[in-house]
């Protein structure tokens, strides 16, 4: 298959998922296997579209990512703080960085991929059932979250070390556990994605860089900007799609999914 198209497929791919609770990593990798695109150029690749993705999201919160370069954005007493996301990503970043290496090594396959996606379906529907009757109790404040509420989850982040989990999907299952709602779970999750994912895609290119060659820059370039557009209506139709429904449908798609990953590499 044309390098390019394979470059647009894969960029679609990462912009559709990498925000949505289905995990993009575990799309990634079925979807490298099926279009033979798994070599090392294709994981400095992968990088690329997630900064793509990542500059997606900067975009859409620019006056929040602003503010916690302010004093204001230090203070918290003062709604959503960079404490706030500190919290969040710190001690899943300082795991990640010893098991890296392990994960990348034994976990990448569509074999565990298809248990991370069963397993992190049934935690979002599970925490749909938990909190159905509940959404009076819940924050719909992002100002209001507490310290608490956004270290708990980044214990539940822990999650999306195994791929196929999600990080998008435990973090917002994990928030409407701890008292969010789904409008704020997710909010808070995009915000906390882009430093963790940027220091998790710069240290994966510095790794990497070496693989690449000239004519690769390409189809670089087009895998970015492809997911950048696409993540960014993406991000805008999720945020829309939480005002009337629940997340229960993408436990439910997971689970298809992951049993056709079974099907498809396995029987």
């Amino acid at each position: 298959m044309d390098q390019n198209l394979i470059a647009v497929i894969v960029g679609i791919v990462e912009g559709l998922t990498e925000f949505l609770p289905v995990s993009s990593t575990g799309h990634m990798i079925i979807v490298g296997h099926l279009l033979g695109f798994d070599d090392n150029v294709a994981d400095v690749f992968d990088v690329f579209v997630q900064l793509g993705a990542i500059l997606s999201v900067i975009f859409i919160y620019k006056e929040r990512f602003a503010r916690f370069f302010t004093k204001d954005g230090w203070n918290i007493d003062r709604g959503l703080s960079t404490w706030h996301v500190a919290a969040g990503i710190v001690p899943v970043m300082a795991v990640a960085f010893f098991l890296h290496k392990y994960i990348k090594m034994y976990l990448f396959n569509p074999f565990t991929v298809a248990i991370g996606l069963a397993l992190g379906g049934l935690l979002l529907i599970y925490a749909e059932h938990k909190t159905k009757d509940k959404q009076d109790e819940l924050c719909h404040d992002i100002d209001k979250m507490t310290l608490s509420q956004a270290t708990w989850v980044g214990i539940y982040q822990f999650l999306s070390l195994w791929p196929g989990f999600s990080r998008s999907g435990s973090t917002i299952a994990g928030g409407l556990l701890v008292g969010l709602s789904r409008e704020v779970a997710a909010s808070y999750t995009f915000l906390i994605a882009v430093p963790l994912m940027f220091v998790a895609c710069i240290y994966d290119l510095l790794k990497n860089l070496n693989h690449l060659h000239a004519g690769d820059f390409q189809i670089l370039a087009i895998g970015f900007v492809v997911s950048f557009v696409v993540a960014y209506w993406s991000v805008l139709w999720f945020l829309k799609f939480l005002h009337k429904y629940n997340l229960s449908s993408f436990g439910y798609y997971r689970l298809v999914v992951a049993a056709f990953t079974m099907w498809y590499f396995y029987l």
